[in-house]
């Protein structure tokens, strides 16, 4: 795996109220997808994934797992990539000084795919696996 073999796949917002969340969402641009609420209790949150007209995918976060973030006001919670091997991606990461926060398992969102979240020099990101 060579650097920068990641695709950016969604942004992740923290959220005190998810519904409240998307009618905002729903007023500032236009969404052509949205999936049902879901709790992942790997996670501890309820989510979210709403498409804008023009790509944009947007993850909602709602649960204990934002509570320190929204208590800071910082709604920007996690930027998502995919990548083909989430494993060896990780491990690059980690051995480039990312701190791996989760271990590797399955999303309900996405239907059971590997996800891990990692603090890297950028802010919390999420790896996500898949083809790209």
């Amino acid at each position: 795996m060579k650097k920068g073999d990641l695709v950016l796949h969604h942004i992740g917002i923290a959220i005190e109220n998810i519904e409240s969340g998307i009618e905002k969402l729903h007023e500032l641009c236009s969404i052509d997808y949205q999936t049902p609420i879901i709790y992942d209790p790997n996670q501890r949150a309820h989510l979210c994934m709403l498409t804008t007209k023009d790509g944009v995918c947007i993850e909602l976060v709602q649960g204990e797992i934002v509570k320190s973030y929204l208590k800071r006001n910082q709604k920007l919670y996690h930027m998502c990539y995919q990548t083909k091997d989430i494993e060896k991606t990780a491990e690059r990461l980690v051995s480039d000084g990312a701190v791996q926060i989760s271990e590797i398992q399955p999303a309900v969102l996405f239907e059971g795919r590997k996800v891990c979240f990692l603090m890297t020099e950028i802010g919390l990101i999420e790896l996500l696996e898949g083809e790209l």
